[in-house]
């Protein structure tokens, strides 16, 4: 009798530890599957229309992650995210391959903050995210810059801390590319890492932002160094400047603000842009992004907004004007259906694409270019 009792005393300790230790760890797969058709008028340079299957993008990229967090005790956790980004309309991996493209990071979160390590977000994608209203669409900022989508680094130590709505971020790459497939459209390759050059194709970025109830405002500056086969693309037609040298730089910052009152929601900001390189004979280039946008959920089942840009870039004389309003109507939580129209018009010597699709699709000098798209969207 006392040796069954023992037993079943042991088992039930046996049984609570094995249920705390489950509760105090979680892992969590989720993801979005997005696509549709689109149309893009003048998508080459004789002024052909294409309808297709964006490979990239529709309203939101397409991927599937996995993220962990386990209960270390004190106020602190370990976590990790593992997410990779896939192309619908073929099954591919995307960002140039890679299994977990978008993010792969393990890290300690603390009452102090968030330290992480592997490919993660820059501070610049981050700080965008309040204002930025249409946000990673095929019709957003990424059609004019297509790096503010895709602003991630390998090879990187971040951290994000909160307190009373004050967020500062900070992130170091030792080398952005270490896969070597093109860490983002229109920035060649740069591995970095190398021995005895300790700046080549090193990423760092800050950001500090501020958000309340109504209102947010947030600021950024991110700074890219070249090294072999780095370049860096304005995307208006120009050919990308050669960034061979570790003094070579890339830099953007960003200011930008939004108010949410009811439903409603208005944001604005500006991306400046300056490439500066080593060498007298490469001129330096700057470009000013400005963007606006506004949405209004007009039931709970149906979400309008829309989106305003203009870059000018004088050193390459060129400038684009673009306007995107989209509709979003939800089947259920998980399940939506959108349609989408944007119109981008060129000045003479540019040829920004109204589409980030994938590329293929730009257009003469000085055209103008309309895009739509009507898709899906699931979310689990």
């Amino acid at each position: 009798m006392q040796t069954t009792t023992t037993r079943l005393l042991l088992c039930s300790a046996l049984c609570t530890l094995s249920t705390a230790a489950a509760a105090q760890s979680s892992v969590t797969l989720y993801g979005i599957v997005d696509t549709g058709i689109e149309y893009v008028s003048h998508a080459n340079a004789s002024g052909g229309h294409v309808f297709r299957m964006p490979a990239v993008t529709g309203e939101l990229p397409s991927r599937w992650g996995m993220r962990g967090l386990e209960d270390l005790g004190g106020g602190y956790s370990a976590v990790f995210t593992l997410e990779s980004g896939f192309n619908v309309r073929d099954g591919s991996s995307g960002q140039g391959g890679r299994l977990f493209g978008r993010q792969a990071f393990v890290g300690v979160k603390s009452p102090y903050g968030t330290v992480a390590f592997g490919r993660q977000y820059t501070m610049t994608y981050l700080a965008l995210i309040g204002a930025d209203i249409i946000g990673p669409d095929i019709y957003g900022l990424g059609s004019l810059d297509a790096y503010v989508p895709n602003a991630r680094a390998d090879n990187a130590v971040t951290y994000i801390g909160t307190y009373r709505g004050v967020t500062l971020g900070a992130s170091y790459s030792f080398g952005r590319d270490s896969a070597g497939t093109g860490n983002s459209p229109g920035q060649g390759t740069c591995a970095g890492s190398v021995p005895g050059q300790a700046t080549q194709c090193r990423d760092w970025s800050v950001m500090l932002k501020y958000d309340a109830p109504y209102f947010g405002v947030a600021a950024s500056y991110e700074e890219q160094r070249g090294g072999t086969n780095a370049q860096a693309n304005f995307f208006d037609g120009i050919a990308p400047t050669s960034l061979g040298s570790a003094a070579d730089k890339d830099a953007r910052t960003h200011v930008s603000a939004y108010a949410q009152y009811a439903g409603a929601k208005i944001g604005a900001g500006w991306l400046g842009r300056r490439v500066a390189t080593d060498s007298p004979a490469v001129p330096d280039v700057r470009s000013n992004l400005f963007f606006i946008g506004a949405s209004y959920t007009v039931t709970p089942a149906l979400l309008v907004d829309g989106e305003v840009f203009r870059i000018v870039n004088s050193d390459h004389d060129s400038r684009a004007t673009m306007g995107t309003l989209r509709t979003t109507y939800l089947l259920s939580k998980r399940s939506s259906v959108y349609a989408q129209a944007s119109y981008l018009a060129n000045s003479a010597k540019a040829r920004y694409s109204v589409s980030g699709g994938g590329g293929g699709t730009t257009p003469a000098a000085g055209i103008g270019q309309t895009g739509a798209m009507v898709g899906i969207k699931h979310m689990f």
